[in-house]
């Protein structure tokens, strides 16, 4: 990825205008329905998803409403299989739903609908011919910007990274293609993808569709807020430190961060020192039921990617027996003193615990001495920050300044008072690096024992302190990264959602304490979200679980 000369606005301007006229002008949103909102848009409570837009716009047939809102992706795809409905007109109304997600909160970055419709086209024709493609056939699925697709562009919020086409896809696009599913968009992501708020100077900032005063999550936020909208039945994120989990429950969706190297993750724009991964991030779905997450991560892991990505595991998925009878047995995560919960996920964790107790579970609560998640936030930040020249490196090179969340990227982990890392500082990169790895391997013997000692199922945890915030506030995540650290697979599910007149009561962190403020009138409605986790290649265990705890907490 070259550095450019030209003047940075010159070329975004550019950019921006292209991306825009990729928009039909039968797919603008009407002006008469713009009036209602108000602007800026990032600045003022705006929420879309009550104002039911993209019915009301009069974009969409009633057909494509119904494509777009009344299916599960089970659904979907048993009616794609049946001809009930065609590839092309799925594939269309959510080109079309996208499009009008896009004008509202600005979720994507690459489109390319008319390939996706031609390739909707082809895979009716195939159908018509007894030749349907796999178990994706027709259904149509969004993936974060840092997944190459030749052809377009992969410039992760990078001006310098503009004007270079992608040679080849990632080995994940050729696997979902391969198993038929219509690519069609790709989704705005923060500069440096390291902040919760994906921001950037060329694409934008993502906006939560509940509330466009507060953030969509990062750093696959444009993925949340179309999902969220109904743009996409699956989008495709990556995760490293929560940034599939952190826009599911920013944005109310369903999100799955599996162990690392079971989804390919390779062939990817990447901000950083190239081959240095001192936490593995990994790729994995979005999307608003629960079963899509299965569906995916199956009919991935079901086509053995490790034949066309050397980095993913050779592991074939395992097909578990619904649990039925079996009593199962939690930990609950307690929060750190150091990063104290919101009361709306306060409460929502409490309730939780005790409908999955009432169910005949069992529930153990975990110590915070115990499971030390500010242990896991030095380690993790320190890792991170072993490199920091690279992404910044970017930036000079066109000469963009760094969004606020990016500038507001300076303060460490815990305020600085560490505990459990000592000062490496007087080390070189090399033996710091190996340093810091001989703490976190120290790390995971402490939670292999926690696990074994409370002979635990699966952990029961906030997915954050809080829920979405305002923009360019949300700090560093605490209750996602501890699960990168260990690199247990994990699950967020919403649960319940922020009173004004339930959490009623202002919060205002202490000196000492992480955290923003939570505001009962500003997160009121806000999605609050449950994670599940388990242990390390235990995907197959932690989505059998989570479909349990699913089932519990969001009955029909």
């Amino acid at each position: 990825m070259g550095s450019i000369n030209s003047d940075w606005q010159t070329i975004v301007a550019a950019k921006q205008k292209k991306s825009q006229s990729l928009i039909p002008e039968a797919w603008k949103i009407p002006e008469s329905i713009k009036k209602e909102l108000k602007y800026p848009l990032e600045e003022n409570a705006n929420r879309i998803l009550d104002l039911d837009i993209p019915k009301r716009s009069g974009i969409l047939s009633e057909r494509e409403v119904e494509i777009t809102e009344s299916n599960t992706v089970a659904e979907l795809l048993s009616k794609l299989a049946s001809g009930a409905y065609t590839s092309l007109e799925v594939a269309t109304a959510f080109c079309k739903r996208a499009a009008i997600a896009q004008q509202l909160v600005s979720c994507l970055t690459e489109t390319f609908f008319d390939q996706a419709i031609a390739r909707a086209k082809e895979l009716d024709q195939a159908k018509a011919d007894g030749k349907p493609l796999g178990p994706l056939h027709g259904l149509p699925i969004s993936m974060k910007d840092g997944f190459q697709i030749k052809g377009l562009e992969a410039s992760i919020g990078y001006v310098s990274f503009l004007g270079k086409l992608s040679e080849a896809n990632s080995p994940l696009v050729d696997v979902l293609l391969g198993a038929g599913a219509v690519l069609y968009c790709k989704t705005n992501i923060p500069m440096t993808l390291m902040t919760a708020d994906s921001h950037n100077n060329i694409f934008g900032r993502a906006l939560n569709p509940h509330n466009t005063a507060l953030n969509a999550g990062g750093s696959s936020g444009g993925e949340g807020a179309l999902v969220a909208m109904r743009g996409s039945p699956i989008g495709v994120g990556t995760d490293v430190a929560g940034s599939i989990r952190i826009p599911s429950l920013c944005c109310g969706t369903y999100g799955f961060k599996p162990t690392s190297s079971r989804i390919p993750y390779g062939g990817q724009a990447i901000p950083g020192l190239p081959g240095f991964k001192p936490i593995v991030a990994s790729a994995g779905p979005l999307a608003n039921d629960f079963e899509a997450l299965e569906i995916f991560a199956k009919a991935v892991i079901d086509s053995t990617p490790a034949l066309l990505d050397s980095t993913a595991l050779d592991v074939p998925w395992r097909t578990l027996k619904p649990i039925t009878n079996s009593r199962l047995r939690f930990g609950v995560l307690p929060a750190d003193p150091l990063y104290p919960l919101h009361p709306p996920v306060k409460r929502a964790l409490e309730e939780a615990v005790k409908l999955i107790q009432a169910q005949g579970h069992e529930i153990v609560h975990l110590d915070v001495g115990e499971t030390r998640v500010a242990d896991a936030c030095e380690l993790s930040f320190e890792l991170f920050t072993l490199t920091p020249g690279a992404a910044m490196g970017h930036l000079k090179a066109s000469g963009e300044p760094p969004v606020p969340s990016v500038l507001a990227q300076t303060a460490t982990a815990n305020h600085g008072k560490y505990k459990f890392i000592p000062d490496f500082k007087h080390l070189d990169k090399l033996h710091e690096y190996a340093a810091l790895s001989v703490k976190r391997q120290e790390y995971t013997e402490d939670w292999r024992k926690l696990w074994n000692h409370h002979k635990l199922d699966a952990i029961i945890a906030p997915a954050a302190q809080n829920t979405a915030v305002p923009h360019d506030t949300f700090g560093w995540p605490p209750y996602t990264v501890l699960f990168n650290v260990l690199d247990f697979p994990s699950v967020v599910m919403p649960f319940s959602k922020a009173s004004k007149e339930i959490d009623s009561e202002p919060f205002q962190p202490q000196p000492g304490q992480a955290g923003t403020s939570y505001i009962p009138e500003l997160f009121d409605g806000a999605p609050v979200s449950i994670q599940v986790a388990t242990t390390r290649m235990r995907d197959e265990e932690v989505i059998n679980i989570s479909r349990v705890v699913d089932s519990i907490l969001n009955k029909a």
